[in-house]
């Protein structure tokens, strides 16, 4: 299959900020590709050649791209470089620079699917000595064979900046399209389509969403639900492969969580901690976050507990791992832990110096059965067969069953008095589903005025702070995955490292992210989740979400979430709504 069909897509997609228009276009794509391609061409149309659970990154600097368009084109370094500030995407570059070269001397082999996949997989491979010339060799080699538009592509992909909208949502509906629903009619003049049987529908939707939840992997979903309704309803969670946890809605006092998760409800404390899934497979334990990363390696401890104290074979177990001093015993805050999840070198040691107890709130999968269709508190009760409790090593998560606002308000205010941030509240018949945020549970928090947003642009500093990035452009996802401008924050952050989160911190972050530059600011991979807390949230016009922060106030780098896990704009609006009613 050439290249060229899927960059045709890319630029159809590109044009259009539509959703439906962009859903229309996949969905009528996946109908025409062979089915031994569909996972190819899902990863590809994600700018991906590894699922999102997959660490394996391509690991290609801007600086390389730039080597690389220079060979293909004949032309310095200096001047693609000179072409990038003038337009501010690499992709646009080599698009712009290999028109002036001949075309005979371009795409003189036709570029397929398979070899633009091969190469880009064998850059993740491509290390030790003579590596970097390797991945150059890779590169340039795509680019002398491509045609002007297939160039552009081929560099985003590479760079993991794809720029052409698709979000999850788009991906779903379009399987469906595809493979489940093929007689909807889609109406490009008034952006509707019409169904036969819009609950028959929903339900198709809801699967493929479920599917996807499970898996983390639209690749694998569509390969599945090439086959049908039935083989995407036997899909389950597969061990050792992480699953998007359940998330808990806001709420701001006792009545207001059991308005939602009824009565009488499971209270447990929120631990100041990092968000870890338990897998254990075949004897193997492996650990990961939230955001997909395995932490195995890095918690020693947890793994040695987790053997010790919990019986079975195979199991997925979902917990909060909170750290705590070794000399004190006293709790730690969120900060302490985060260090330890980057950490490569003297594990060990930090191990000792800042252990983790791990907290088991849930368990969704045991010797084989899953359980995510079992109560709540058919769970909990597992939870405290297999689990043997070990002070300091791995506990039951501490919990309370009432129907009384008095009693949950009292172990509301034992649990902030212990460090922690508040309470989750938990329906007892309640079910598991990976990532949604459908009423089973809630979070009251301590605190509510403070939202997670993904940086999305940085400017350079002056005087003093030159060298760093210290405005921080602010953006929240809407429901087709697409970041929005919020706001910029530029207080609470430090300038001596010693003293917290620090503006030099923050450059070393953003500063591989970098995917364009202008003058003094920059556009960044949307990766970097901060904590941000605030005095109001205004209606504005400046910024593409609609609204904006009134004096934002960085509060935490928060490793353990992953862009599409920050606050979303429904959550904005949604706090934008409840001042007005103060």
């Amino acid at each position: 299959m050439d290249y060229l069909e899927l960059a045709k897509v890319y630029e159809q997609l590109e044009k259009t900020s539509k959703r439906l228009e962009k859903t229309f276009i996949v969905s009528e794509f996946l109908k025409s590709i062979p089915k031994d391609k569909v996972d190819q061409i899902i990863l590809l149309l994600q700018g991906r050649v590894f699922p999102a659970w997959d660490e394996t990154q391509l690991g290609v600097a801007s600086k390389l791209v730039i080597k690389a368009i220079s060979i293909a084109a004949g032309l310095s370094a200096e001047s693609v470089e000179k072409k990038w500030a003038e337009l501010g995407d690499l992709g646009l570059v080599a698009t712009a620079l290999l028109k002036n070269k001949s075309q005979s001397t371009l795409a003189s082999t036709s570029l397929t699917v398979d070899k633009v996949f091969s190469n880009l997989q064998k850059l993740s491979k491509t290390e030790g000595v003579g590596s970097v010339d390797q991945k150059l060799k890779l590169i340039a080699e795509l680019l002398s064979n491509a045609s002007v538009l297939e160039a552009r592509y081929v560099i985003r992909t590479v760079l993991e900046d794809l720029r052409i909208g698709i979000g999850a949502g788009v991906l779903r509906d379009a399987i469906v399209w595809a493979y489940l629903a093929p007689k909807i009619r889609y109406n490009g003049e008034s952006q509707s389509i019409e169904v036969e049987d819009r609950e028959a529908y929903n339900k198709l939707v809801d699967l493929v969403q479920s599917a996807y939840d499970k898996l983390n992997d639209f690749a694998m979903v569509a390969e599945v639900a090439v086959r049908g309704v039935k083989a995407l309803e036997e899909i389950g969670v597969i061990l050792t492969q992480p699953i998007k946890v359940m998330l808990a809605q806001k709420v701001s006092d006792a009545d207001e969580g059991f308005e939602v998760v009824g009565k009488p409800a499971a209270l447990e404390y929120k631990y100041d901690g990092i968000r870890v899934q338990v897998h254990k497979s075949k004897g193997k334990i492996f650990l990961f976050t939230r955001r997909l990363e395995n932490i195995t390696k890095q918690f020693p401890e947890v793994v040695k507990a987790v053997e010790s104290h919990v019986s079975g074979d195979n199991f997925l177990l979902d917990c909060e791992a909170v750290s705590f001093d070794s000399k004190t015993g006293k709790y730690l805050s969120f900060q302490n832990i985060s260090q330890r999840i980057k950490r490569k070198y003297d594990i060990e040691e930090l191990a000792k110096k800042m252990p983790v107890e791990l907290n088991v709130f849930d368990i969704l999968v045991f010797e084989g059965e899953s359980l995510l269709a079992k109560s709540f508190t058919d769970r909990r009760r597992l939870i405290e067969k297999i689990v043997k409790q070990k002070e300091k090593e791995v506990v039951w998560a501490r919990q309370l069953v009432t129907d009384s606002a008095r009693e949950a308000e009292v172990f509301f205010k034992e649990s902030v008095e212990k460090g922690n941030e508040g309470v989750m509240m938990k329906n007892l018949q309640g079910i598991y589903k990976p990532g949604s945020r459908v009423g089973y549970m809630v979070k009251w928090k301590s605190i509510m005025e403070s939202l997670d947003f993904v940086i999305v642009k940085a400017e350079w500093g002056e005087g003093k702070r030159s060298g760093w990035l210290t405005s921080f452009t602010l953006a929240c996802m809407d429901e087709d995955g697409n970041f929005l401008e919020v706001g910029k924050v530029a207080t609470g952050i430090k300038e001596k490292e010693e003293e917290g989160v620090s503006f030099k911190e923050l450059t070393d972050l953003l500063q591989p992210l970098v995917v364009s530059e202008k003058g003094k600011e920059v556009v960044v991979k949307p990766q970097v989740v901060i904590e941000v807390r605030f005095e109001e949230i205004q209606k504005s016009p400046t910024y593409s979400s609609g609204y904006a922060l009134r004096f934002p106030r960085f509060i935490r780098l928060r490793t353990d979430r992953a862009p599409e896990e920050s606050s979303d704009l429904g959550m904005v609006q949604d706090f934008y709504d409840e001042q007005k009613k103060i």
